[in-house]
């Protein structure tokens, strides 16, 4: 069965979108897979806030936003899409005002409600691509392993304080050495102890820094959606916001026990 043709470009989303378009490694045809990818993003928070809005402006055709919590004053400091007169209503609601106010062409659909283990499934089978940026490991792992089961590849990042990190995760393929890439267990094969790690809220975080690694979350989607560039597969990307400093770490797919 062929596959449906592209989506067209309107002349307005080609003036937007010029930018893009000039780059020989997107041009107009990477541009039309923009506009007819589907993107999940799960937490509309610190991370979420950079990557929605980044997706949006990029010209992602649909945007999934998974949340379930308001927006309260103490989200202003670091979750950008957000406003002050926002404070009180669904962040799903004041991300879908934002990316309306900022581009038009997207679609947003919002999902009001926490993924969990009965909705993930029907949740991540809609989309082409999920992206990450919760602040709680039951949720990362839960979002991990249903994009596993559905085999769509996944964009996490995590931030705590000064520091950073992002992976991208995909369901299928091999490495350089004929390998399965590896999966989220891989890397983290099993969550931490509660109250080992501190939350955000406990610990506290620079607004600055979910900026950083978001808009890396955003961009590593952008290569995954244009088939340009070499994903981060395989490699822990961390960042040392106090140092200035940049890490690269490896990880394979752990033997078969």
């Amino acid at each position: 069965m062929a596959e449906p043709a592209p989506p067209s470009l309107s002349p307005d989303e080609i003036q937007r979108y010029a930018r893009h378009i000039v780059l020989p490694e997107v041009g107009g045809p990477g541009q039309q897979k923009l506009k007819a990818a589907r993107v999940l993003v799960i937490g509309a928070g610190g991370l979420g806030a950079p990557v929605i809005a980044y997706l949006a402006a990029a010209g992602v055709g649909t945007i999934g936003i998974v949340d379930d919590d308001i927006v309260s004053l103490s989200n202003l400091q670091r979750q950008v899409i957000h406003r002050t007169a926002s404070i009180g209503i669904p962040k799903t609601e004041s991300a879908a005002q934002s990316v309306q106010a900022l581009n038009d062409n997207v679609e947003i659909a919002q999902h009001q409600t926490r993924l969990d283990s009965e909705n993930a499934q029907s949740l991540l089978a809609g989309y082409d691509l999920v992206i990450d940026g919760s602040d709680n490991f039951d949720t990362r792992y839960l979002t991990a392993d249903t994009a596993l089961g559905v085999k769509i590849p996944l964009v996490t990042g995590a931030v705590g304080r000064f520091d950073g990190s992002l992976t991208v995760i995909l369901p299928d393929g091999v490495d350089a050495d004929g390998r399965p890439h590896p999966s989220f267990r891989d890397l983290f094969p099993e969550p931490p102890p509660p109250g080992l790690v501190p939350s955000c809220a406990e610990a506290g975080v620079v607004g600055a820094l979910t900026g950083v690694i978001g808009t890396l979350q955003a961009m590593e989607a952008i290569k995954l959606i244009t088939g340009i560039g070499e994903p981060l597969v395989g490699r822990l990307l961390l960042y040392d916001a106090l140092g200035a400093r940049f890490d690269v770490m490896r990880y394979r797919k752990a033997p078969a026990a």
